[in-house]
């Protein structure tokens, strides 16, 4: 199936590792042309080397103010147009309601919400016909997860920012959707299951309560991902798509 991704143009952010990087390759891979971004410079250039020629890799904090405008307008400057964004930032830092300090939820405003929300306004205004804007949320989104107190809280906002920006941008041809990884095979993941002592204990706990008896592979997202942002996803915007196994008992 041809997804039309052939050199149309794309954002994305938290695209040195995990699940931004994945999609960045499937869209890559398609015949996509990139602009990713890490907070790390060292790492987003690596990232761009490998993803190939077609590809420009920018050290930018999803939470700076500025971040949004300058990631459209590499994106303008190199390659003469914009069509789309695939909004990700690292998870917040793990936590319970309680226990969690006022700082960690304002830094995690500041990049998962408010840095999320600036960059889709800025897709939008600088996007071209058929400009599609997808935000990695979490399964969080529809049941909350032990120990991600912050995720659990800010995620759900979003995917109703979401599905608000689809009300607003559709009549101007511009999709907006979310996308609720489960458990992926992310180094984020793999971090998480190592706090109660055993990794692969946990992992194995994990796994019996999926469908599909299994972690997901992040390439599994990325092209989840990259067929959402295409132009064969024409008809498909206010929609917030689980990918995870089955592993939400709810619709």
């Amino acid at each position: 199936m041809d997804l039309g991704l052939r050199d149309r143009i794309y954002i994305v952010t938290g695209a040195s590792t995990g699940l931004g990087f994945a999609t960045a390759k499937a869209l890559a891979a398609d015949g996509a042309r990139l602009v990713i971004s890490s907070r790390s410079e060292e790492n987003i250039t690596r990232a761009a080397a490998e993803l190939g020629e077609n590809v420009v890799g920018i050290p930018v904090d999803n939470a700076d103010p500025e971040s949004a405008e300058r990631l459209a307008a590499t994106a303008i400057a190199k390659w003469g147009a914009l069509h789309g964004a695939l909004i990700s930032v690292g998870g917040p830092k793990p936590g319970t309601a309680l226990d969690s300090d006022e700082a960690d939820w304002q830094a995690a405003f500041n990049s998962v919400f408010l840095g999320g929300l600036r960059i889709a306004k800025s897709v939008a205004r600088a996007g071209s016909d058929g400009t599609s804007i997808a935000f990695v949320l979490s399964s969080s989104v529809k049941s909350p997860i032990p120990g991600l107190a912050i995720s659990n809280g800010l995620r759900p906002g979003l995917a109703m920012v979401a599905k608000t920006l689809a009300d607003e941008l559709g009549p101007n041809g511009v999709r907006v959707n979310g996308l609720l990884p489960g458990r992926i095979a992310t180094d984020r993941l793999k971090e998480l299951d190592g706090k109660g002592g055993d990794p692969e204990v946990a992992r194995r706990s994990a796994e019996r309560t999926i469908p599909l008896r299994r972690y997901g592979d992040p390439d599994e997202f990325g092209r989840v991902a990259a067929f959402v942002l295409s132009p064969a996803a024409s008809y498909l915007t206010g929609a917030i798509i689980p990918i995870d196994g089955g592993a939400l008992r709810t619709f």
